[in-house]
């Protein structure tokens, strides 16, 4: 299979150059590798370069974008720009962060996951973060879900949900829409990729009221929002989260912004959430 591979960066000089060495060295190589280098002010683009000089299926994009480190369409934007420079003759493409370190089989593993399955849309493995001298797992999320650091799509299932949506949540919207179109979504936990800088650690501080903007984009409506919110919170040990994302929500609700998806695929994510949480207290 043919993996494309798009990397948005900003200052990332410190990990880019562990990232890139883990790609090129994989069992099965990927056809593209483009770096968006948004905005860096470190030497980023130097260490990209220096490896497109000596690889000629790595490229390098330079973006202007703010100076703000925000989780959602900064990301997403500068993903498009390295998306749109590449053909379309893919059948896998991949947005991953430059702060990852991958195993050397893990675009192989991926690729026959893939071929397995013909309904298999997405594959990932799992973030590990570095914690008193041990590589442990980074659990901020369910393990069957994907982590936006570490996203690869099968063709066929990035175009029917609309590619990624450049907001807050994307990297939960495209799970969602892909259930929503019977598409797998499959995690492999012997995958363990070395993720450098732990999730939101250099995010701005105003992206806290981003997350229930998503909630609402995603058109969970109030109760679905609280619950979630409140899980969130947990995860992260800081209760006050709570408070920011569901003013974040109520932000969103009274400025009408407009949503990511449609009726009809919000009526089935609000089902799909649901049949979750009720899960959780059978017997």
């Amino acid at each position: 299979m043919d993996f494309y591979i798009v990397i948005p960066a900003h200052n990332e000089a410190d990990s880019i150059g562990l990232t890139i060495h883990s790609l090129v060295n994989q069992t099965l190589k990927p056809k593209q590798i483009v770096v968006v280098n948004d905005n860096s002010t470190d030497n980023t683009e130097s260490i990209v370069d220096s490896y497109v000089k000596k690889h000629s299926f790595i490229s390098l994009v330079n973006n202007k974008s703010s100076n703000q480190h925000l989780p959602g369409s900064k990301i997403i934007n500068a993903f498009y720009k390295g998306f749109d420079t590449l053909d379309d003759q893919y059948d896998v493409i991949c947005k991953f962060d430059a702060d990852l370190i991958f195993p050397s089989n893990y675009l192989e593993v991926i690729s026959n996951h893939f071929k397995k399955n013909n309904r298999l849309g997405m594959v990932s493995g799992f973030c590990y973060i570095e914690k008193d001298n041990q590589w442990v797992l980074e659990n901020l999320t369910r393990k069957d879900h994907i982590r936006g650091a570490l996203k690869a799509y099968k063709k066929d299932c990035f175009l029917e949900i609309g590619k990624l949506k450049p907001s807050m949540g994307w990297d939960t919207i495209d799970e969602l829409l892909a259930k929503y179109y019977n598409w797998d979504i499959l995690t492999d936990e012997l995958l363990q990729v070395k993720h450098l800088k732990p999730t939101g650690i250099s995010y701005n501080k105003g992206s806290k009221y981003l997350q229930g903007e998503a909630m609402y984009k995603m058109r969970y409506g109030f109760i679905i929002t609280s619950i979630s919110a409140l899980k969130l919170a947990y995860r992260k040990g800081n209760f006050s989260l709570f408070k920011d994302y569901m003013a974040g929500y109520f932000k969103a609700k009274k400025e009408k912004l407009p949503f990511l998806v449609s009726e009809e695929e919000g009526h089935f994510i609000r089902e799909l959430r649901w049949k979750g949480i009720l899960g959780k207290f059978k017997l």
